[in-house]
């Protein structure tokens, strides 16, 4: 069996509107419980829960449990990963390319031959 990307647990779990919101809800409340991101959804707890347990399975969410209470954080590191994976080399390439223009109409607006 061929072993699977661990980015695509990631893209899986990124591919649901709640669990995105669940995301934006941990990195504005690092630390908040499971039952503060509950009161963001019209959905059962253990509907929530599944959809954390996803997030931590790909790496998103790390939770620690404090005595009862589970804290909540957001992992934003699986998304730089993909991040640099496919655009530090377009970025680079782009910005180049970008240089290149801006050089060009620089020195076609420079028609005495001074620079200043």
């Amino acid at each position: 069996m061929i072993n699977a990307d661990p980015l695509d647990a990631v893209f899986h779990a990124l591919a649901n509107r709640s669990r995105r919101e669940m995301l934006d809800i941990l990195k504005d409340q690092p630390g908040c419980s499971v039952s503060y991101v509950c009161e963001h959804f019209a959905m059962s707890r253990i509907a929530v829960m599944k959809h954390l347990r996803m997030l931590e399975k790909a790496g998103l969410v790390n939770s620690e449990k404090i005595g009862r209470i589970r804290r909540l954080y957001h992992n934003a590191v699986p998304i730089q990963m993909i991040y640099d994976r496919w655009t530090t080399e377009y970025s680079a390439i782009w910005a180049a390319r970008l240089t290149r223009v801006k050089y060009r109409v620089e020195s076609k607006g420079d028609t005495d031959g001074s620079n200043g």
